[in-house]
C-alpha cells in the first residue's frame, strides 16, 4: 500500500545555511516543536546529503549574498527535489534584498528572522498544505482529503486506522456526527487500497424513498414496475471491482436490511423483476450518525447486519474535540476555494482563536460554509474577530488575547511588556479571577504547542517542570496522550 501522510515526528527536515549559528538555532527550533528529524548542511554540502528527491519532507534554505545568487541556489534545489517537497527561505525581517516574484515562485514560504512563533507556525502550515495539494492519487503517495487535515491526537488515530485497514478487504463502519467527514474517510480508504482504479460509488440510504431503494441498489429490468421503461444497472453493478459507500446506513428500512445482508453473505443479487443471479465483487463501507447498538435494542436495525458491517469500526471525532486543527482546516479550505476560483480571505489570529472556542454543531461542514460566507462578505480582505457573525464571537473575550507574541526558546525566555496597554471593560473585572483565567489559558496554550510534553511546555513558560505539574493539577489540565 502507498504510504500515508507522515505525522509530525516522522518528518525529515533539511536545513541549508552557511551561517553555523543560524543553522543551529533553527535546528533547535524545529526540534523544540517536534517537527521531525533534522539534518543540516551548507550550500556546498546539501547534494551529498540528498540520496533521493523525496528523502526530505521539508527543505529550509538560507539566503546568499544577493537575490540572484539565492535564486540560483533555490532553483538548483527545486530541480533536485520532488515536486511535493516544500522549500522555505530564511530571510531577515528587514532584509535589504526583498524576495522577488521570480524567487517567490520557487519557494513555499519565508521564515522571518528573528523567528516569531506565530509566523513560524503559519509558514509550516503553508508547507503542509503545499505537500498535500501536490500529492495526488496515483502519484506514489495518496493524498489525505481536506477534512482529515490536522495534527490532533484524534485525527492521527483516524489516519492510523485508515492505514491499517485500507488495503484489506474488510468491511468498515464509519461513525460520527453529521458533517465530520465520514465520506472523506471512505474515499481515503478507497484511494489508498488496491481498488483505487475501480469505481467509488456513494449512495445515501436516507435520501432515497424506501420503495425505490431496492431498485437503486440492485437495478431493475424493463417493466419490473410502473415507470420502468428500460433496464437499469444498480449501484452494486456500477461499483463492480471497486467500493460501495452506504451512507446513513442507519436509515435503511428493515426489509432492505435483510436483502443487503444476503448480498454481503453470498456475494450475489438479482435485479428487481429478474430471477437471474449476478455475482458481485465490491467492498462495502458504511457510515452513520446514529448509535446502531441503540437502534438494535429498539428493533430498528438488524444485529446480524451490524456485525457484518462493523468488522473494522472508525469513529470520526467532532470538530469541537479537535479545536487545535481549526487553523490548518481554515488554511486548507481557503486554499481550496482559491484554486476553484471562488475568491480568498484571510483571518487574523484573534478571529481564528474565536473560531477555536465555538462549539461547531455542524462540524467541518459548518466551518466550510462559514469560510465561503466570509469570502463573499470580505473578498480578498482580512477578517478580524469583530467581523465574524455574532454566534461565532459571542463567547470570546478579547481581553484574554496575549498582548505580546511569544518568542521561541532559542532566543531566550519571553519577556512580557507589563506596560503594554490593556483595555479595561467599562463594567470592570474581577482581577483575581481574570489572572487565574489568563494563567490557565497560557498554560493550556503552552501544552498544546508542546504536543502535551510537560518539559517543553515548562520551558516555554520559563518555569520548573514540577511547578507546572502542580498548576496543571490546580486547573484540571491533562497532557495529551501520544499516538503510538
Amino acid at each position: 500500500m502507498a504510504p500515508m501522510d507522515k505525522t509530525l515526528s516522522d518528518r525529515n527536515v533539511l536545513i541549508i545555511d552557511d551561517n553555523p549559528e543560524q543553522r543551529e538555532a533553527l535546528r533547535q527550533i524545529f526540534e523544540f516543536v517536534d517537527y521531525g528529524e533534522v539534518d543540516t548542511a551548507t550550500h556546498g554540502e546539501w547534494r551529498d546529503r540528498l540520496a533521493a528527491p523525496d528523502q526530505y519532507e521539508l527543505v529550509v534554505s538560507g539566503c546568499l549574498q544577493d537575490e540572484a545568487a539565492t535564486r540560483e541556489a533555490v532553483k538548483a534545489l527545486r530541480d533536485a527535489l520532488a515536486p511535493e517537497v516544500p522549500i522555505l527561505l530564511i530571510c531577515q525581517r528587514d532584509a535589504p534584498h526583498p524576495v522577488s516574484a521570480a524567487l517567490s515562485r520557487l519557494i513555499t514560504g519565508v521564515i522571518e528572522q528573528p523567528v516569531r512563533y506565530r509566523q513560524f507556525q503559519h509558514v509550516l502550515r503553508q508547507a503542509d498544505i503545499h505537500r498535500r495539494q501536490t500529492l495526488r492519487p496515483g502519484s506514489g503517495t495518496q493524498t489525505l482529503f481536506r477534512s482529515l487535515v490536522g495534527n490532533s491526537t484524534s485525527i492521527q488515530v483516524v489516519r492510523k486506522l485508515i492505514e491499517q485497514v485500507a488495503n484489506t478487504g474488510a468491511n468498515v463502519l464509519i461513525t460520527g456526527e453529521s458533517g465530520t467527514g465520514k465520506e472523506v474517510v471512505a474515499r481515503n480508504l478507497h484511494y489508498n487500497s488496491s481498488r483505487r482504479d475501480k469505481p467509488f460509488v456513494p449512495v445515501n440510504c436516507g435520501a432515497i424513498p424506501p420503495d425505490l431503494l431496492e431498485s437503486e441498489l440492485f437495478g431493475h429490468e424493463k417493466g419490473a414496475f410502473t415507470g420502468a421503461i428500460s433496464s437499469r444497472q444498480g449501484r452494486f453493478e456500477m461499483a463492480q471491482g471497486g467500493t460501495l459507500f452506504l451512507d446513513e446506513i442507519g436509515d435503511m428500512p428493515l426489509a432492505m436490511q435483510v436483502k443487503l445482508l444476503r448480498v454481503i453473505q453470498e456475494r450475489v443479487f438479482e435485479r428487481v423483476g429478474s430471477n437471474k443471479s449476478i455475482q458481485t465483487d465490491v467492498r462495502i463501507i458504511a457510515a452513520t450518525h446514529r448509535d446502531l447498538e441503540k437502534e438494535i435494542a429498539e428493533g430498528r436495525f438488524r444485529e446480524d447486519l451490524f456485525y457484518r458491517l462493523n468488522v473494522f469500526p472508525i469513529e470520526m471525532p467532532p470538530l469541537r474535540e479537535r479545536a487545535e486543527d481549526i487553523p490548518l482546516l481554515i488554511d486548507e479550505l481557503i486554499t481550496r476555494m482559491e484554486h476553484e476560483g471562488r475568491g480568498s480571505v484571510r483571518l487574523t489570529p484573534a478571529a481564528v482563536a474565536a473560531l477555536q472556542q465555538h462549539k461547531w454543531l455542524g462540524n467541518v461542514r459548518e466551518l466550510a460554509n462559514l469560510i465561503e460566507r466570509l469570502i463573499i462578505m470580505f473578498p480578498n480582505g482580512v477578517v478580524d474577530v469583530r467581523d465574524l457573525p455574532e454566534k461565532y464571537r459571542k463567547d470570546f473575550n478579547l481581553d484574554e488575547l496575549p498582548t505580546v507574541e511569544p518568542e521561541p526558546p532559542a532566543s531566550g525566555p519571553t519577556v512580557v511588556d507589563l506596560n503594554a496597554p490593556v483595555r479595561l471593560p467599562d463594567e470592570g473585572i474581577d482581577l483575581k479571577e481574570h489572572m487565574l483565567q489568563l494563567e490557565s489559558s497560557l498554560i493550556k496554550q503552552a501544552l498544546d504547542e508542546a504536543n502535551g510534553v510537560v518539559a517543553h511546555a515548562a520551558r516555554r513558560l520559563n518555569m520548573r517542570r514540577t511547578t507546572l505539574v502542580e498548576k496543571m493539577r490546580k486547573y484540571g489540565l491533562q497532557r495529551a496522550e501520544k499516538v503510538s
